[in-house]
This record gives structure tokens, sequence and C-alpha cells, in this order.
């Protein structure tokens, strides 16, 4: 993944994000950025240093909050990315990335239909049936 620095961000994102950050029409200077102390698991480190980020977008009011890290570079990318991901979500709705992900997993969690279900086990049995012809008659 090539990183480049293109609009003015204040860090180094990914191609991809500041593509996606140009369609949308994100303009760097309407995020504000604050980091605090972290919270949580991580123990003294995370408690002393001021790791979490904490991005504001003005024009959409979207907040986002990101702590995975103990570096805070690594969490002002990470808190970037998922700025851009929800505003695309809000401004796409089902059509955003994040949506059809999010369909995506639950279509593949969902339990099958009993029609499905009886066609799957029925090619399964014929499969059986066809090993059981490869056995040796005794």
């Amino acid at each position: 993944m090539r990183y480049t620095q293109h609009m003015d961000f204040p860090i180094e994102l990914p191609n991809a994000v500041i593509a996606m950050a140009s369609t949308l029409h994100i303009s760097p200077e309407d995020i504000s950025e604050t980091f605090t102390k972290g919270s949580g698991h991580g123990g003294q480190k995370v408690n002393k240093t001021s790791s979490c980020v904490e991005l504001y977008h003005a024009k959409t009011r979207t907040t986002v909050r990101v702590q995975k890290h103990r570096e805070q570079s690594k969490n002002r990318i990470s808190a970037y990315k998922l700025l851009i991901l929800k505003i695309e979500e809000k401004k796409k709705g089902k059509e955003s990335k994040r949506a059809l992900q999010m369909h995506k997993v639950r279509k593949q969690k969902q339990r099958r239909s009993r029609k499905s279900k009886e066609k799957m086990l029925e090619e399964k049995h014929h499969h059986a049936e066809i090993k059981d012809m490869r056995k040796k008659i005794v």
C-alpha cells in the first residue's frame, strides 16, 4: 500500500482513503483533532500518554474516537480512515462500502432456507452414494 500526501491532510494516508475523501468532498480544514489520554487495557503506558485520537467533522457533525494502537500516529491514521468511512455511510446510506460489507456478513451468517438446505443435503447424499459404489465387493 503506497502512501501519498494529497489534499493537505496532516498525516500521510493511503491513496484509496484520499480518493474516497476527494469524491465525498471532505476537506482537512473541516476536521478538528484532539488528543486525549487513553483508558482501559494497556496499563501505565496507555494511562500516561495522549495516544487516543478524537476527530470531529464539522459539516456532518461526525465524531470518531480511536485508541486501537499504542502509538498516536497509528491511531491518527485509523481515525481518519474510520471518519471517512462513517461520512461515506452517512452520505451514501445503503450503497456505502461499510454498509455493503455489513450486509454481506449478515447474509453469510443467516440460516439457510428449508429448500436450499434440502437441496444441499440431497447433493451430499448423492455424493455419498457415489463413494459407496467405490467400495470393494466382499
